[in-house]
């Protein structure tokens, strides 16, 4: 589960950049200034996702341990 949370980061993060540095021209002549704003939030929200991937895998490896050394 880590790995799709950090590669919904780095989609985030990668489309800001595009946006930022070639299209901002085009995004303010046509008041999508937004767009920039929608991609910083979603790298943002990316890291309570990726905490919580990083517990769930945690978790699940404890669970398979615990049952490896009862069966």
């Amino acid at each position: 589960m880590v790995p799709i949370a950090v590669a919904g980061l780095v989609v985030w993060a990668v489309a800001g950049l595009v946006l930022l540095l070639f299209f901002r021209d085009w995004l303010t002549e046509h008041g999508h200034e937004n767009w920039l704003w929608t991609c910083l939030a979603g790298f943002l929200w990316g890291f309570p996702g990726l905490a919580v991937m990083m517990r769930h895998d945690a978790n699940r490896r404890r669970r398979r341990a615990a049952t490896a050394r009862q069966g």
